[in-house]
């Protein structure tokens, strides 16, 4: 594993308290560490990209560089532009502050860092730490197993097509009860907007953050994190349903015709 390449990047942005974790973690796994992340909080951004403002790159270090963009537009600079050949080995991204579990994915800069390794054939894992009620994150689980985590998932291996989606309980490191492979569970942010008025009488809105909405299935990763383990959920990049498109399929060979 030490002459892995790995590059990291998260949507927190690059001074992250996570993302310094998640380098300990990396550099435990190779000397070869490249860090491009955005240069502040892109959290929610998903898998956007910058397409009609010029995107700015500063050189903190050798091998570290923030980006004036999106998760997804610091990826892409680092593969197409910053990181000579060869590409990395692998990317890691996080570990974003606060879990990102059931259809928190979809609106995940975290996740998205992965997605597009993905979409690039590089293997690609999303790593993110469950937050404690008062809103602060205990970082000591992942300190304690993250390491152990990626190690046990590179020796396993996965298809390149196949993003890993990591999540840490807000728990001490000595009360984690193991790691469970699990699916994507169910209930999203943003379900309610608090409208306020500021100091001139002009609205403004925030919109609420936290996850709501049922999770009944139990080998979910909502359920896992809630019972003490860290959850592991493989995301397929192709969304594509094959049972829908059998019967839409059917119903346009059959009823619908052009002209």
């Amino acid at each position: 594993m030490a002459s892995m390449r790995i590059l990291l990047s998260n949507d927190d942005g690059v001074d992250a308290p996570g993302l310094k974790y998640l380098e300990r973690i990396a550099r435990s796994l190779s000397d070869d560490i490249w860090i491009v992340a955005p240069n502040s909080n892109r959290s929610g951004a998903s898998h956007s990209l910058s397409l009609d403002v010029p995107l700015r790159c500063q050189k903190l270090t050798e091998k570290k560089f923030s980006v004036s963009g999106t998760p997804t537009d610091s990826v892409l600079l680092a593969l197409l532009e910053l990181i000579p050949p060869p590409k990395p080995d692998l990317i890691l991204s996080g570990v974003n502050f606060g879990a990102n579990l059931g259809d928190d994915v979809t609106y995940s800069g975290t996740v998205a860092v992965a997605m597009e390794g993905a979409l690039h054939k590089i293997p690609a894992i999303a790593l993110s730490q469950a937050t404690m009620e008062s809103g602060e994150a205990n970082w000591e689980v992942v300190a304690r197993h993250g390491e152990n985590v990626i190690k046990s998932l590179l020796e396993i291996g996965w298809p390149t097509e196949i993003v890993l989606n990591v999540n840490f309980p807000s728990l001490s490191k000595d009360e984690v009860r193991g790691v469970s492979v699990c699916r994507q569970g169910k209930g999203k942010p943003g379900s309610r907007v608090d409208g306020r008025v500021d100091t001139k009488g002009r609205p403004y809105y925030w919109i609420d953050s936290s996850r709501v909405g049922p999770n009944p299935n139990s080998s979910s990763d909502r359920t896992a994190v809630d019972a003490g383990f860290i959850s592991v959920t493989p995301l397929r990049l192709d969304l594509t349903d094959e049972s829908t498109v059998s019967i839409l399929s059917s119903k346009f060979d059959t009823r619908f015709q052009i002209g």
